[in-house]
Order: C-alpha cells, then structure tokens, then sequence
C-alpha cells in the first residue's frame, strides 16, 4: 500500500518505468532497434565486402582501398557533436525517423557510384547521417526500461550489431559471387552495386518503425515536459498490460528539473516564423547550458579515459575487421593458385605485388576473388562473435565478473592481435581473428553500457556520440596508416597494434562503474 501511495504521490524515473513491466511494447522497441544497429555495421563494413570486387572495376590502390574504409568514419566523425546536441535537445524519436530515411537515400546514391570519387562522397554522407541514429538508438533503449533490465538492454545492443555483422558476409556469400551486369543508359551496373543497394534496406526499415513508437519518457521528464512523459509511460503500460491507461498506478511524475509542462505546451504551439526561430534560439542556448556539465568534475576526467580508451580499441578493431573480407579473399586466391605459404607475411606481400600486374593478370586474379569460400569465413568469424555474446549475456549479471571483464579481455587481446602475425594458414587465422573480434566487441558494449549509467539524461547522448567519435577517429586514422605500415613491412602493423591494445588495457584499468546505479 505504501508504494501504491508514493507512485500517486510522485514517483521518479525508475518507479515510474518499473510500473510499465516488461511486456509487448518492450519487444516491439527492441525488433525497431535491430534494423537500426544493423543499418550501423552495414554502412562501417559493407565497403570492405566490395573491395574485393570492386578493386578490379575501379582499379584501386591498396591507399584507396584504406581511404574507402576510412571515408565513412570520417563523416561520422564530423557529424557526432550535432546529431548529439540534435538528440539531447530536441528529442531521441525526430533523430532515430529522420536518420534512418536520410541514411537509406545516401546509401542507395552510392550503390549509383560509377568511379571511386563518387563512392567515397556518398559513403561521406553516409557515414555522416548513420551516426546519429546509432548512438541515439542506445540512449532510447536504456530510456524505456528499469534498472532491472537496463544491462541486458545494454548487451541486447552487443548482440544485435553481431547479427548485423553475420548477416552482411551472409548476403555477400549468396550475392558477390553471383555476375550481375546491366546498363540504364549511360549507367554500368554490377554485382558490387546490387549488394550496396540491398544494404540500404536496414536505414529505411529502422526510419520506418520508429514512427509508430512514442518520445523517451526519460527525455521529457529530463526537459520538465512531465505531461507527456506521463502519457508515453501510460502508453508504455497499456500496451504491456493490457490495461486501460486510467489505471495506471503512477498520477505524478517528479524529478530534480522543475515541471515545464504548461510552459512547454504553450510554445510548442507557435506558429508564426519569428515565434519558430526564438523558440529553435531558446533550444539551442538551453542545449549549450546542458553540456557545460560536460567540462567539469567529476565528468572530465572520467570521459577523458573512456574516449582514450575506446580509440585504442576501436582502432584495433576495425584496423582487423574491415580488412578480414580482403584478407580471406586474397589467402584463397594464393590457394588457388598453388601457394603453399599462407600466412600474414606472405598476403601482405602478395597484395603488395597484385599492384604490380598487367591487366590480363589483374583480371585473372580478380575472377578468383569471387570464390564463395572466403565469404565462409567471414561468416565463421561473425557467428564465433555471436556465439560469444550469447555465452556471456547471462554472466554480466554476476558484478565480480561485470566489474572486471574489460580489463581481462583487453589483457588476452594484446595478444591474440599479436599472435595474427605468427599465423600461417586460413584455419588458423580465421580462428584468432574470431576470438580476438568476439572478445573486443564485448568490451565496446560494456564501455558503451557503461557510459550510459555514469551521465546524467541531457547531455548522455553528446557522451555518447563523442566516445563513439574517439572510435571512429581511430578507425578513420587507422584504415589510413595500416596501408602504409604494410608497406614499410610485414611486423610494423602488428607492433603498432599490440602498442594500442596495451595503451587501451592501462586505461581500463581506472574504470569502476556500478552499471546497476539508477539513471540520472
């Protein structure tokens, strides 16, 4: 009866949302977030399913090659403080419909590319747009569930980028080795191009979905609109219970910000353009009061770690990620050629040498790249990682192991991305990559899951967008510098690894979040 009475009264965020339960509303938030998660590896990966392909077609340098890896990071990287002050001031929802229909139409622009100047453009853009409903999806989804489930929400986002990671060397094993050529006027179109357009398809879905779902109640409460944060959460409620919304327990909402609601009601009916733009003003210098947080203690120094932290890692990563497809492309095509070394010395050297040949060699090598068993192994790769994730789902629940996970995953990686370089068949490096992937893509979730807890609601999205920054500025410098250290020779890559994965392991060890702290 007593907590009956408090949620008349007025309850907080996490009452409130406790109230809701768990239910259908819940698995429809979590189905809508998948295309979207998907739609982030799609746009980061797809390039490095066509580079195999496309190489020929466009006659790229192993320097192109990087840069079109990189290209995407890049506007991701530029993008990351706007979508970020976008999401924390006008809301999760406008960001999450408007990116996935954006993100969608630049994708299929570049699936039109005819020449490499074209592609990186519309892959820019790409990853320019990409970038916001990503880190907002996560901040949407800790913001309609309990601290109860908050974690496995967290790991739910680790799992679902598994997936999206499976399903794209899946769609590159049915279609890449398939020959599609057509023209549309003066257009040439081939298989790479049929395989981008398709990989459009998760940013479309996810624009669409999230029409039907409602503004983070979390959010509202956060700007002092509690009228609507009282109707999403009675939303929230019907839908999982079955109840009529009248009878849901909680009447009144309170929170540290002072309730706006009639104030919030009367502005958003403005309709004149002068009362548009000083309402647009006001955001705008109230987004700028929100971060200011941001630059003081005790968010500084922490954040100050987690970016540093998540830009080793993340270099390390995608320096191995984004060149697997190219790795296992060009080890097959050793095999079928009759090569008895395969190991990372000997692609290195060959992908070197492949600059080198005539065109007639170049195509002959070409047609061997479309061999559906490199694909394989990219599938391999991606169902060990989410093999891993679901092994560990159930064990991030224990706070021994919770607490202490990132550090000794970090510590084994230092290695496993050392030992790359003493790998001397397909077997053997399909093996270590996969468990070095697995491994560090949990570690990225639970830096991510962390990060979620330890901000307060208005400026937790910019944090968000800002470590993910970190990360693709590593991804970015990353794909640019590994073409040239693998020029310079074949043990520079690895002891430039190994060096960050050691700096992201000192750093993991200053980090102690409680990740079942109730959200602020």
């Amino acid at each position: 009866m007593g907590d009956r009475g408090k949620t008349e009264e007025g309850a907080d965020f996490e009452t409130a949302i406790a109230e809701c339960g768990f239910g259908l509303f819940n698995v429809f938030i979590l189905f809508s977030a998948v295309p979207c998660l998907a739609a982030m590896v799609f746009s980061a990966s797809a390039l490095s399913y066509v580079m195999p392909s496309a190489e020929c077609d466009l006659n790229l340098t192993l320097v192109q090659k990087g840069m079109l890896n990189a290209v995407t990071y890049g506007g991701m990287i530029l993008s990351a403080v706007p979508w970020g002050f976008m999401a924390d001031t006008f809301g999760r929802r406008p960001v999450l419909i408007s990116g996935g229909w954006l993100d969608g139409i630049f994708i299929l622009c570049a699936a039109l590319s005819q020449d490499t100047l074209q592609l990186m453009i519309f892959k820019f853009f790409d990853g320019l747009i990409i970038c916001g409903p990503f880190a907002v999806v996560v901040s949407y989804l800790a913001e309609f569930h309990g601290k109860k489930h908050r974690p496995y929400i967290m790991l739910f986002v680790g799992l679902a980028v598994s997936m999206g990671s499976m399903m794209l060397p899946f769609l590159a094993y049915f279609l890449m080795p398939v020959s599609i050529y057509f023209k549309v006027g003066s257009l040439e179109f081939r298989t790479w191009h049929v395989f981008l357009a398709i990989s459009a398809i998760p940013s479309l879905l996810s624009g669409f979905l999230h029409i039907f779902l409602p503004e983070s109640p979390k959010f509202l409460m956060a700007q002092g609109n509690y009228n609507k944060a009282l109707k999403s959460l009675q939303r929230i409620y019907q839908i999982n219970k079955r109840k009529s919304r009248d009878s849901y327990p909680v009447k009144h909402l309170s929170d540290v910000v002072p309730d706006r609601s009639e104030v919030l009601e009367q502005k958003s009916r403005a309709s004149s353009l002068k009362e548009r733009f000083q309402k647009t003003k006001e955001k705008f210098l109230e987004g700028t009061r929100q971060i200011k947080p941001m630059f003081r203690k005790p968010y500084l120094s922490i954040s100050i770690q987690v970016y540093c932290l998540h830009f080793c890692q993340i270099t390390c990563v995608n320096s191995v990620r984004l060149w697997l497809p190219q790795i296992f492309a060009t080890m097959h095509v050793m095999e079928a050629q009759g090569f008895n070394d395969t190991s990372m010395c000997a692609v290195v050297e060959h992908n070197n040498l492949a600059m080198t040949l005539n065109q007639e060699e170049k195509k002959m090598e070409c047609d061997l790249r479309h061999s559906p068993d490199s694909y394989l192994d990219n599938i391999t790769v991606s169902g060990i990682g989410l093999l891993g994730f679901i092994l560990i789902f159930p064990l991030l629940r224990i706070r021994l192991v919770a607490h202490h996970i990132l550090k000794v995953f970090l510590f084994f990686c230092t290695f496993l991305v050392g030992g790359l370089y003493f790998c001397t068949d397909t077997l053997v490096t399909m093996l270590v990559s996969a468990i070095y992937l697995t491994l560090m893509g949990i570690c990225a979730t639970t830096i991510i899951s962390m990060s979620v807890v330890i901000f307060p609601t208005l400026m937790r999205t910019m944090v968000l967008m800002l470590i993910m920054t970190f990360g693709r500025l590593g991804s970015l410098s990353g794909n640019i510098v590994l073409p040239i250290f693998m020029q310079i020779s074949c043990m520079a890559p690895f002891l430039w690894l190994c060096s960050l994965m050691a700096a992201a392991f000192f750093f993991s060890l200053f980090l102690k979040v409680d990740d079942q702290q109730p959200l602020v």
